[in-house]
């Protein structure tokens, strides 16, 4: 067998397509969060906050000098709240799904499944359905034509 066969096979199994839709959608969702966190959260977190940007906090460690070329060093801890934020949403969403599925799940274990006749009553059943068909009348038949006289004739009386 071909390793591109093997590996088409492989790709053709249900749950590694179920998987890379999965993931292709929680990337899509996780540009969804950004935004949330970004543009609808933050903002009116900020301004609660007296207009702090959380984007832009940081720790500055060395400052900018522009005339020994060296560049600010900080700690920008304020995109780290915004991921920890933006975690938080899509745990929390992850989490209402799973439970949602296991809901259904539950709900789908708890009707009972119809039970398999044991072998007993599948003969018994068996035995019911054979009787019903003899019990039955037969199916009304076409008129009787008389039927012709035989060619042989019946044997001689002995006297």
């Amino acid at each position: 067998m071909s390793v591109f066969k093997e590996f088409r096979e492989f790709i053709a199994r249900g749950n590694v397509i179920d998987l890379a839709v999965g993931i292709i959608i929680g990337g899509a969702f996780g540009a969804i969060v950004k935004s949330l966190v970004d543009q609808v959260i933050m903002p009116p977190v900020g301004l609660l906050l007296n207009g702090v940007d959380f984007a832009h906090l940081e720790i500055v460690l060395q400052q900018a000098d522009a005339a020994n070329k060296i560049e600010k060093v900080a700690i920008g801890y304020g995109g780290f709240i915004n991921a920890c934020i933006q975690f938080v949403i899509v745990a929390a969403a992850v989490f209402l799904l799973v439970k949602a599925v296991n809901t259904l799940r539950r709900q789908q274990a708890a009707e009972p499944e119809p039970e398999a006749p044991t072998p007993s009553e599948a003969l018994l059943t068996e035995i019911r359905d054979l009787l019903k068909n003899q019990a039955k009348p037969a199916p009304a038949a076409a008129p009787a034509v008389p039927k012709a006289p035989s060619a042989r004739k019946a044997p001689a009386k002995k006297a």
